[in-house]
């Protein structure tokens, strides 16, 4: 569980940052849709969920991501990636 802790801990690299922007604003976009105090369209509420969806996932994606993590998800040399290697 420290793993995962310290990964959402580490720096996000600048388009991460972005993409978990625009994730909060799709799920709160969303959610206004959803919970709105008018009669909506059941299409425009289903588009709602989507938006949440969609928004939450992009979110969590984002933040977990960091820059140690290079092209393919392994750190780089000399750099940690949460598992314990030892260099020789």
């Amino acid at each position: 569980m420290s793993k995962i802790v310290d990964r959402i801990k580490a720096p996000t690299p600048k388009f991460f940052k972005v993409l978990r922007n625009v994730g909060l604003v799709l799920a709160g976009v969303g959610t206004v849709l959803i919970t709105a105090p008018v009669s909506l369209p059941a299409t425009i509420v289903t588009i709602g969920g989507y938006l949440v969806t969609a928004g939450g996932v992009a979110t969590a994606v984002s933040q977990i991501t960091n820059i140690a993590d290079d092209a393919i998800g392994e750190s780089k040399e000399g750099e940690r990636d949460g598992d314990e290697h030892t260099s020789q």
